[in-house]
């Protein structure tokens, strides 16, 4: 297959490549900035159409990642960059769809498990989930997360796809031993004994090992049926406290300090980047992969941090 990846420079977009390059498909990324990679590599800017869009005539699969990190803080310069660069990327993969005299078959959206409400109670699934925005007393940050979602997939929805069947992955954390990556930040904690849980510790986290985001990938594009809000997510979403202890234990640290949420404040205003990606419960089920039988390889998190662990460590 020909498989193209706008936006698919950073982490999980060089995961996915690396492992479709792996099975003998030819990748080509769209790249703000090129680089060199064992795939191909074309250069566009996220915004108009140029000549990259030929590519589209002959690929069997788009999956758009563009987007600006929401790794940083919130204030209004950045806001607007991570809007703007997710809308109009994915404004444009989908005008070149539309355009193209023979449209790929499939295309797989980026979207995030963050659209849905900060709950306890309950998991959000695709068919029963709360979206989120209208909770009382939701911090602005959460709100602007959600509504970035919230158009970033309307924009996906209004394209003018007949012949190409559109995927919106909601994404939880992908874990990879890959550095940079959430998982190896998460894990620095632990080595120096701060691996202890954020705030209260009953937030949930949602996640899902690199292995199976992948696979899910691979299933979603092979299984033709398959359209709209796909939940990419381990089945097992446990509170933050359980996360880091089963983490701290895969790593062999008896210790790790709790960070109490003004702690987690100073820390995040620290590191340039927001609290939201702590202390919001992200209870994330997979429901649609599980009643089409899909099989995760990690479906628990001890395991996959395990697994994670070893993988880091080599």
């Amino acid at each position: 297959m020909k498989i193209i990846i706008p936006g698919g420079s950073g982490q999980v977009g060089t995961m996915l490549a690396r492992a479709f390059h792996a099975h003998d498909h030819d990748v080509v990324v769209l790249s703000r900035q090129p680089y060199q990679a064992p795939w191909r590599v074309r250069q566009w800017d996220g915004l108009t159409v140029g000549d990259w869009a030929a590519e589209f005539e002959d690929a069997q699969v788009i999956i758009n990642l563009a987007g600006r990190s929401v790794n940083c803080r919130y204030h209004p310069q950045n806001r607007q960059a991570i809007l703007d660069s997710r809308l109009n990327a994915t404004r444009v993969v989908g005008q070149v769809i539309t355009a193209a005299t023979h449209p790929p078959p499939v295309w797989l959206q980026a979207s995030t498990a963050t659209l849905y409400a900060h709950r306890l109670d309950a998991a959000n699934d695709e068919h029963t989930g709360l979206i989120g925005g209208e909770e009382a007393d939701v911090p602005d940050t959460w709100r602007f997360s959600i509504e970035v979602a919230r158009q970033w997939e309307q924009v996906v929805d209004e394209a003018h796809t007949p012949h190409t069947r559109k995927v919106k992955m909601r994404s939880a954390m992908v874990m990879s031993p890959d550095r940079g990556g959430i998982f190896d930040a998460l894990l620095r904690l632990v080595r120096v004994g701060l691996g202890g849980q954020a705030g209260n510790g009953r937030q949930y986290i949602s996640w899902i090992h690199e292995t199976d985001f992948v696979n899910a990938v691979f299933w979603l594009i092979e299984h033709h049926d398959m359209a709209g809000a796909v939940n990419l997510a381990a089945p097992t979403p446990l509170p933050n406290a359980a996360f880091m202890k089963a983490l701290r234990q895969a790593w062999g640290m008896p210790i790790g300090l709790p960070a109490a949420p003004w702690m987690l404040e100073v820390g995040a205003a620290l590191m340039r980047t927001e609290t939201e990606l702590v202390l919001k419960s992200r209870r994330v089920i997979p429901g649609i992969l599980a009643e089409q039988g899909f099989t995760f390889q990690f479906p628990t998190w001890p395991e996959a941090a395990h697994d994670l662990c070893q993988r880091w460590r080599r």
